[in-house]
């Protein structure tokens, strides 16, 4: 009986733990999620049944310790040489459940990426925040704050920008950053514990230099947090207004220093182009519900998969998941060998990682319609996971500045574009 997993994965590219946490993973989701993911988009706002489910993810399995060196109480994934290909993993199995489980979970390894990922893993800072997340049996989140009302995915654009568009403000005041500014839309901002925020030293600069990248817990006086905003889909995601009023934090929460955030900032945006795994777990899911469907639904008294202009549909989704699957892997490899391929903030590595995000959103938008196509009524009814799919789907879209800017970043490299 052919399931998900005869979809292509490059065996030489995994390591031992990566067939083990997927394991877990995908225990955990069908046991977890699948019972109540419909649920999940009534409960937007209270979001009583995210954090229940997140904290059996990320306390009761332990991942909100991943990323943290292990002699600070985490696993060390960030020391590991298959970091890339692992998260590939674990985001398409938790994508299979919730597009917005695996975005918000993937979110939670955004925002430490910068001071926890070797050959940059910043020691003295790991030592005053990891123990906010590893000596804890609390659910704590994190949010990488960058995108601005009057700018939006602008800061992350540092190849085109350079901060330019960045009015979050970092100001130094003796052994103190004084922090004043305004965030919209961030994963995970309405539940964070701890965010990094992209600010600007000097308003307007074009200087790299300028570029801080620094770590405001949540409880520091003079942060707000708004209320989650009501979306098409991706519901357990809470996007939320962040507001930053002299909001101070010692000198040492800057992640690097002048030029390092900005290279680092780079290179975290990159493991963001991650995000067609967010893709490719619905695109996954939608083929076993598919298969199910086209199975018992009959047609002439055949199966309707035994319907030849069925048939070619159904191929056409089985191809688009294989290259999405291979092409996700072959990017988690890139970023797991920076001596091979490359600096991971160059870019050459943005290029690839926006086809990758870019292709996924496409396919995943493609699959879902040909779905709903061939599921007709049954498609858009509520008692059917596919109307929860392509409606989530069309949201990994517009994540990561949308598909107008990876277009940008790949033309660029492909090109040699010089005024886009």
């Amino acid at each position: 009986m052919r399931t998900i997993d005869d979809f292509t994965v490059p065996k030489e590219y995994i390591s031992p733990e990566n067939k083990y946490i997927g394991g877990i993973i995908r225990e955990f989701v069908d046991e977890e999620v699948m019972p109540y993911r419909r649920k999940f988009d009534e409960d937007w706002k209270e979001l009583k049944y995210a954090r229940d489910l997140l904290k059996k993810a990320e306390v009761g399995l332990g991942l909100q310790k991943a990323l943290w060196p292990v002699e600070f109480g985490g696993w060390g994934m960030g020391s590991s040489d298959y970091v890339g290909v692992i998260s590939m993993r674990m985001f398409e199995e938790l994508g299979r459940g919730d597009t917005a489980l695996s975005l918000t979970f993937g979110a939670n390894f955004w925002a430490p990426l910068a001071i926890t990922v070797k050959p940059h893993i910043n020691r003295e800072l790991c030592a005053e925040l990891a123990p906010m997340f590893c000596d804890t049996n609390e659910l704590r989140l994190t949010c990488l704050a960058m995108t601005e009302p009057q700018g939006g995915s602008d800061i992350e654009n540092v190849d085109a920008e350079h901060g330019r568009t960045i009015q979050t403000t970092a100001e130094l005041d003796g052994d103190e950053w004084v922090i004043n500014g305004h965030k919209i839309w961030p994963s995970n901002s309405g539940e964070a514990y701890l965010y990094a925020v992209i600010c600007t030293t000097k308003r307007g600069s074009r200087d790299d230099k300028d570029i801080a990248y620094i770590y405001v817990p949540r409880d520091t006086k003079g942060l707000k947090v708004g209320e989650p905003y009501h979306k098409a889909g991706i519901s357990f995601d809470a996007n939320t207004d962040i507001w930053f009023d002299d909001v101070r934090v010692p000198k040492m929460y800057r992640a690097w220093g002048p030029g390092d955030d900005a290279k680092y900032f780079k290179e975290v945006t990159n493991w963001g182009s991650m995000a067609g795994a967010y893709s490719l777990g619905p695109m996954i899911n939608t083929y076993e519900v598919l298969k199910d469907y086209c199975e018992k639904k009959t047609f002439h008294g055949k199966p309707l998969k035994e319907n030849h202009a069925v048939a070619g549909v159904l191929s056409d989704i089985a191809m688009d998941i294989e290259v999405t699957r291979i092409l996700g892997y072959q990017y988690g490899r890139m970023l797991d060998r920076p001596e091979i391929y490359g600096d991971r903030w160059s870019p050459e590595i943005t290029a690839h990682g926006k086809i990758f995000k870019n292709f996924a959103a496409e396919r995943a938008v493609d699959v879902s319609n040909k779905a709903m196509d061939i599921m007709g009524l049954y498609g858009p009814d509520r008692d059917h996971d596919m109307e929860k799919n392509w409606r989530d789907i069309k949201m990994t879209q517009l994540w990561e500045g949308g598909k107008q800017l990876g277009q940008a970043e790949i033309a660029r490299y492909f090109y040699e574009c010089e005024t886009l």
